[in-house]
């Protein structure tokens, strides 16, 4: 069924193109589980045997078929409007999907030539499936079209918005899992539409999952009723439309209808402050995607309900090789999606099928917005010897080190409208980098009051009281080509800690991907440092950040301390440091 949406309804598709996006579906589904099984045989037209499986079995089966929905959908959706479109999967482990489907549409083997599109590729994209020297299970950077790492949960909305702000024709399609809903940072994701103007940005359409579960017990937000959850995601500003169901074809139908209204309404919104201006935070879609778990798997295996519940999390049937009743619900399951239909006598997709997808750079795995570095301007920067500090003599003037870079900031946003960010957790001014505010407001999409300070809807300067969502937001933005910089006291990047190290992983990975471009560094300017003990005091030291991003070189290109010009001072570090993860 479908909640009453904010937004009209298109025309229904037809039975030729509901006929086809289920075949993709099938097909992304039936990739999905010969990665995780297969070692010989791709198309089981010969009998399934305990040789033709893999010696050990990894992977995770329940979020795919929900994935690979949306993705087939998606394709409708670019090719028919000529939508510039990149997806993000958040749910854990959703890398066999999105594999599957970067494989069907053809960027897969423009990537990698030798994993052809036929039996012999299919079985070399199989076979490398989490193994040693292959691809992980997670959608990771040799998987094209992603810029979102799905090992550590919590980021893709943050990621999302940030990768369409001065991004005016994006869209994101950001899948939100169930269990990654209950993580902090993505709890804290949802007021990013605060920030979002239309005039200027892209657009994030986040998508929940509800699948009812995590790796061994039920998700929160599956047992809120659909009630519950209209009023929550409207108050936070979304106009919420549902769609759920396990029989395909009726899901396949209503999604369709509801995913077509939303990217409508996107453009209605865009459309619209672009003619006209904005005057108030618009409403943004949402969808809720209630699917079973494992949805088109083995129902029951020894006796034990399956689908729809946790246990489909990862390999639904595990003992192929040593039961042969197992070995039975595989070849079954296998043959379910009837894969004589859906390739050729080679292998290959069928020509009809195949033609679902978009052309070229609109496929969503060969999007240059998932590979930045291609789109990446340089910035314009300021001759930084006309911000230097002069002393005729000593002891007879008082600067501050962050008031002066404040003003070269300052001069970087004018030379570079659409090209850089500052992102700060309500510590502009604090950090005397308030000089910004002469060329930038602080962006806020919402209401203005009369007393605020330097606060618009065209505003800049990205200033959440939330260090996870100003690192992620920056983040997206580099990662799609952009600059910026995070600036926050030194005690509070520990909470982006790990944010931190998951980055410098992905730029450490990406320079061994040859077709990988190099993005933007990330830059960070911790202030209050540990050893200013004049007012907040201990509360406030906390210099592991540091500590911890020194030893990732060289992925962290520099870290500058600035020297004490003081000899009571008796730290090398006492006003800031600045540190760059770079690739």
């Amino acid at each position: 069924m479908m909640s009453d949406a904010a937004f009209a309804l298109p025309t229904p598709l037809d039975s030729e193109e509901l006929s086809l996006i289920d075949a993709w579906w099938r097909a992304a589904n039936y990739l999905n589980i010969g990665q995780i099984y297969l070692s010989a045989n791709p198309l089981v037209r010969e009998p399934l045997l305990v040789e033709h499986i893999k010696p050990r079995l990894l992977g995770h089966w329940g979020t795919s078929p929900g994935l690979n929905l949306i993705y087939a959908h998606m394709n409708r959706l670019i090719s028919k409007y000529d939508i510039d479109a990149i997806y993000m999967a958040g749910p854990g482990h959703g890398g066999p999907a999105l594999i599957a489907n970067v494989w069907l549409e053809g960027s897969y083997t423009d990537f990698y030539p030798e994993v052809t599109q036929d039996e012999v590729g299919m079985l070399r994209l199989f076979r490398q499936f989490s193994t040693p020297g292959g691809v992980p299970s997670h959608v990771s950077v040799p998987t094209p079209g992603s810029i979102h790492e799905g090992g550590e949960l919590g980021y893709v909305l943050l990621h999302a918005f940030g990768a369409v702000m001065d991004n005016p024709d994006l869209l994101v399609t950001a899948v939100v899992g169930d269990g990654e809903s209950e993580t902090g940072p993505l709890a804290g994701s949802w007021k990013s539409i605060d920030f979002i103007n239309p005039v200027r940005d892209g657009a994030v359409l986040p998508i929940l999952h509800l699948n009812g579960y995590k790796i061994s017990g039920p998700t929160v937000w599956a047992r809120h009723t659909d009630a519950d959850l209209t009023k929550f995601f409207e108050g936070q500003g979304y106009a919420v439309a549902f769609v759920e169901g396990d029989d395909p074809m009726t899901v396949h139908r209503q999604f369709a209808l509801v995913l077509e209204a939303a990217v409508l309404r996107i453009r209605e919104i865009q459309e619209d402050a672009r003619s006209n201006g904005l005057s108030e935070r618009p409403a943004w879609p949402l969808i809720i995607l209630r699917t079973p778990k494992g949805w088109t798997g083995p129902k029951v295996v020894d006796g034990v309900k399956i689908e729809g519940t946790f246990r489909a999390h990862q390999v639904p049937v595990s003992e192929v090789r040593t039961n042969p009743e197992h070995l039975q619900i595989l070849e079954e399951w296998l043959h379910s999606y009837r894969p004589e239909e859906l390739f050729d006598a080679d292998g290959r997709l069928q020509l009809e099928i195949a033609a679902l997808a978009p052309a070229g750079k609109r496929r969503m795995g060969s999007n240059p917005q998932a590979n930045g570095g291609l789109l990446t301007k340089p910035l314009t920067l300021p001759d930084h010897t006309a911000f230097q500090v002069r002393f005729e003599e000593r002891a007879r003037e008082r600067m501050g080190s962050t008031a002066i870079l404040g003003a070269y900031l300052r001069e970087i946003y004018r030379a570079n409208p659409d090209n850089f960010r500052l992102f700060c957790p309500d510590e502009t001014n604090s950090n005397r980098l308030g000089a910004v505010f002469d060329a930038s407001d602080r962006c806020l999409v919402s209401a203005i009051e009369p007393g605020d300070d330097h606060v618009s809807h065209e505003g800049r300067v990205m200033e959440v009281l939330s260090e996870h969502c100003c690192h992620g937001w920056l983040e997206g933005y580099t990662l799609t080509g952009r600059h910026g910089l995070f600036a926050t006291y030194e005690a509070f990047a520990m909470i982006v800690d790990s944010m931190a190290m998951q980055h410098a992983k992905w730029i450490e990975h990406a320079r061994r991907v040859p077709w990988r471009a190099d993005i933007p560094s990330l830059n960070y300017l911790l202030t209050s440092t540990c050893w200013r003990n004049d007012h907040n005091g201990f509360s406030h030291q906390g210099p592991g950040f540091i500590d911890t991003i020194i030893h990732r070189k060289p992925i962290v290109a520099r870290v500058y301390l600035r020297p004490t010009p003081t000899a009571c001072c008796r730290s090398p570090i006492t006003a800031c440091a600045a540190a760059i993860i770079s690739t």
